[in-house]
This record gives C-alpha cells, sequence and structure tokens, in this order.
C-alpha cells in the first residue's frame, strides 16, 4: 500500500443560521434559497426555488430537463413524504431502436451497449422529465408561495448568463466530444468550436425565455402549454418519442417513505426504488458491529462490511452496477424546524448532450437507466417510470423533532458517503463540521475498497486484511466519494447548521 497523493489539504468551515440554512451544490443557488427563506418562505419554498437555480447555475448536473425525488419533514405534524419525480419511458418508444451492440462499452448503469450508444446520447436518451412537475406537487402540498414566484431567482441568473469559471470549464471540457456533436449544445457550451473559457459568460436567451413563460404561465405550462408544444417540436424532430400526451400524462408519486431506526433514531428515505432501501439495510448490518466510543478500525471494517451486503442484495435484486454520473443535492432547514432533502439528476454529465433549441433546456439521458434486454426488473418499456436509482435523499428524526437532512451526487458513490455521514453523526455524536471532515471509505460489492489516504495507516492495514485496497484521494475531479451536502438543527437551541462537500470549489452553505 505504498501512499502516493497529492499533498494538500481542504477544509470549510461550519454555517450557522437562526433564521434557516441551505446546503447546496453551488453557492450561487443556495444564495437563491436563503432568499426566499428571508422573505417567509418554507424550507419546501427554499428548496424548490434552490434546485431551479441549480439548473441554470451547475445546468451539467440537473435543470428542466431532470428528474428526481424530494423527502419533506414537516414539523407541524411531525410527517415525512416522499415525492418521486423521476423520468417515464415515453409510450411509443420502439425497442427495435435498441440493438445490442458488442462493441459498444457498457452504459453507465452497467446494461450491455446499445446500437450508436443510442440510449446514452442523443435523442433517443431522453425520458420524460419530472422535475417542474415535482417541485410543483411540493408547492401544493407543502409550500407556502407559489411555483411562479419561486422561478424568479432561477429566471434572474439565467437572464445574467451563465458565469463561467474553471471548474464550469472542466464540466464543459470532460464532455466535449459528444457536446459538437448537438447543434444546440455546442453553440451553448462550445464558443467558437473550443469548450468556454474562465471569465467569460454564455448568454442564455432561450432558457430565460423559458423560465419567464414559466413564471407567467405557470408549471403544467411545461407539459400542455407552450413549452410543450416547443419541447415536443424539438424532441421529435431530434428523433425523440415523447409526444404530447407523454408530457400531459405525466404525474408525481407521493407516498410514505422508506423509513427504519437506527440507535433510537427515525431515518426516512425515498421510496423503494431509490437508494433508501440500501441505506436503511446497511445501517441495520452496522448496528450491532462497532464501539460506539472511537472511530478506528472496527468502525471501517463494520461501515465496509454493511455497504458490501447491501450492495450485494441489492445487485442481486435489480442486476445492475452503476458506475457514474452526475447529480445534484440540495438540504434545507427552515426556522420552524421543517426539513428538505432533494436529489435530482440529468444522470450523466450534460445527460443526452442535447440543448433544446427553442427552450435551450439541456435534457436527461434516463433512457440509460433502463435494461436494453427484455426480462429483468429494470429493462426498457413504454410508460415505464424509472425504477432503480442511486439517489438518497435522507432525512432524520429525533426525539419526534426533524434532526438533519442530508444527500450527495456520485451515482454509485452516493449511498455510501450518505450513509457514513448518518452512521457517524448517530453513533459518534460527532458535529456536521467534524462529520464532512472525517475520511471515508468506498465499498459497494465491487470486489475490493477504496480508501481516502486520510485514514491512519492502521487502520488501512486492518482493512487489507479482508478486502484489496485502492488508495485515493477526496479530489476535485474525480468524485470517488460523492458530493454531500447536509443541515443539522440542534434539538435544544433550535439553532440550524450547514455543511457542503469540502473538495467542492462551488458548493457552499448559507444560512438566513
Amino acid at each position: 500500500m505504498h501512499e502516493s497523493v497529492e499533498h494538500w489539504r481542504v477544509h470549510k468551515p461550519l454555517v450557522r443560521g437562526e433564521n434557516g440554512v441551505v446546503a447546496a451544490q453551488h453557492w450561487r443557488a443556495a444564495q437563491a434559497g436563503v432568499a426566499v427563506l428571508d422573505t417567509g418562505g418554507n424550507a419546501v419554498d427554499a428548496a424548490v426555488a434552490t434546485a431551479l437555480a441549480e439548473g441554470v447555475v451547475e445546468p451539467w448536473m440537473c435543470g428542466l430537463g431532470g428528474s428526481g425525488y424530494m423527502v419533506v419533514y414537516r414539523k407541524v405534524d411531525q410527517s415525512v413524504h416522499t415525492l418521486n419525480f423521476q423520468g417515464t419511458v415515453p409510450a411509443g418508444i420502439d425497442l427495435a431502436d435498441y440493438p445490442l451492440d458488442p462493441s459498444v462499452p457498457d452504459a453507465i448503469m452497467g446494461f450491455p451497449g446499445v446500437k450508436d450508444n443510442r440510449n446514452v446520447v442523443g435523442y433517443g436518451s431522453i425520458t420524460v422529465p419530472g422535475a417542474v412537475a415535482g417541485f410543483a406537487e411540493a408547492l401544493v402540498r407543502f409550500g407556502s408561495q407559489p411555483f411562479e414566484r419561486l422561478v424568479m431567482p432561477a429566471l434572474d441568473l439565467a437572464s445574467q448568463g451563465l458565469v463561467v469559471d474553471w471548474y464550469t470549464t472542466l464540466q464543459i471540457v470532460l464532455q466535449m466530444g459528444e457536446l459538437q456533436k448537438d447543434r444546440g449544445a455546442s453553440e451553448l457550451y462550445l464558443p467558437g468550436g473550443v469548450p468556454a473559457q474562465p471569465d467569460s459568460v454564455l448568454p442564455l436567451p432561450a432558457l430565460t425565455a423559458t423560465l419567464k413563460r414559466l413564471a407567467e404561465h405557470g408549471p403544467r405550462d411545461f407539459y400542455e402549454g407552450g413549452i410543450a408544444e416547443q419541447l415536443v417540436a424539438d424532441l421529435q424532430r431530434g428523433g425523440s418519442a415523447i409526444g404530447r400526451e407523454d408530457l400531459a400524462n405525466y404525474r408525481v408519486e407521493v407516498s410514505e417513505p422508506l423509513s427504519g431506526v437506527h440507535r433510537g433514531v427515525r431515518v426516512y428515505g425515498t421510496d423503494a426504488t431509490g437508494g433508501a432501501r440500501r441505506l436503511l439495510e446497511a445501517l441495520a448490518h452496522s448496528a450491532g458491529e462497532l464501539d460506539p466510543t472511537e472511530i478506528g478500525a472496527d468502525t471501517y471494517l463494520a461501515y465496509a462490511r454493511a455497504l458490501d451486503a447491501a450492495f450485494s442484495a441489492h445487485k442481486a435484486r435489480v442486476g445492475q452496477d452503476a458506475q457514474g454520473g452526475c447529480t445534484t443535492h440540495l438540504s434545507v432547514l427552515d426556522g420552524e424546524g421543517n426539513l428538505v432533502a432533494l436529489t435530482y439528476t440529468l444522470l450523466n454529465r450534460f445527460g443526452s448532450q442535447v440543448v433544446l433549441p427553442r427552450t435551450g433546456i439541456t435534457m436527461n439521458n434516463a433512457i440509460s437507466y433502463f435494461d436494453p434486454r427484455p426480462g429483468f426488473p429494470t429493462s426498457l418499456a413504454g410508460g415505464k417510470r424509472i425504477n432503480s436509482s442511486n439517489m438518497c435523499p435522507t432525512i432524520a428524526v429525533k426525539d419526534g423533532k426533524g434532526w438533519f437532512a442530508v444527500g450527495a451526487s456520485g451515482a454509485n458513490f452516493i449511498v455510501p458517503a450518505t450513509f457514513q455521514i448518518t452512521a457517524l453523526l448517530i453513533d459518534y455524536g460527532l458535529s456536521l463540521e467534524e462529520v464532512f471532515h472525517v475520511p471515508r471509505i468506498d465499498a459497494s460489492a465491487r470486489g475490493g475498497l477504496r480508501v481516502d489516504p486520510r485514514i491512519p495507516w492502521e487502520i488501512r492495514e486492518k482493512l487489507a486484511e479482508h478486502w484489496p485496497l485502492e488508495v485515493a484521494q477526496l479530489l476535485t475531479f474525480p468524485k470517488l466519494y460523492a458530493c454531500p451536502s447536509a443541515v443539522l438543527r440542534d434539538p435544544d437551541s433550535g439553532v440550524g447548521y450547514g455543511m457542503t462537500d469540502p473538495s467542492s470549489p462551488v458548493a457552499a452553505a448559507w444560512a438566513g
């Protein structure tokens, strides 16, 4: 286990707020959410405003063309609810358009390659996006401000254009080969045929017009009105099977979340289609295997075994293993004690690599969530909703009060990161700041264990007795331990705290 890593350390401070906290993957989006809290909005209002803003400032991760989950804790009745706004396959999809091709690498979810990579890149990879419907449904049920008002921060950001920093340039460079194949994507992200450079601004006229129309006509316009007409016209011209009925028939699923109890704390997550089942199984598996007085080798062994068991069971159930992806997560706490954990995604970085010309929306590539082979739980079929995801927005309730909300981006790394933060908070009583700086492992039934080199040598030697080890640093890129964010409410004082991934240059918690 020769150690060969960069010699640098990064630290982020805890953020404290009396009127709530927003923790998000981009600081400008977090600011937008806190502004909503400061004007009387609740946690759901702030989460929607933050998520819409994220789609403007972090368009490689999420946006109006994406889908996901939201978990909501309501202090008034101590209830927790899950909203599933995952994408759906167009009803008229032709499975003959997705023939297997052994010369094409496996898709992101581990499924066999398809001819021309049609299920991963381009118009054939796009599902009906659920984000707009999901945000609207959350507001109707649990919000206090209208959708039209909460679009305004995103509209303001879009009217300013996409401000490019070095991190934005990195994201574009990583996908340049695919972005240049789509005219809309190329014109937006590759001005002059090269990636947009830091300190430049990319105008977003079409997206600005779309957000303005959403503010004027409301969210149903996206599925049944003028925006829907523009979406369908562009999608079908590009070869997508999505039609007007697919958009008009889209509905959000609201349900009781999966939940479990860990050391007296009730932990809530997504429905059965997300990452909650693996997280809860890992918590249950680890409960009796560690000494809760000290973080040591036994801790990492217990957590590794728990994650390995949970992922092994998951693979047996669905027969897949996602290895990458780009997602955004945000966590919100308001001054009343309501909590929101929200994760949504385009799936791959820049999704399908398609920017629709009429609306300026970067679209998802969630057809790759589905197995192109028949006979499996995740097999591709017309009208089917995504039924297996790594997204893991999580809320913990202690003594009947909302305690913390947490989640992460990073595909297969999401559940391990969210599990470890959740377990460390509950098992060891650490502060949120301490937990985010505890070095993590990645275990997901992958035949080995990835470890952060900050883990002491003697602990790594103990782990190496049980698994082949890969020593890999927590870096800005690649994100090998996910990109988490969380908020926490002190049960005694009611003060809120927020933290985001220390190695992300743009993620931040903002306080009201």
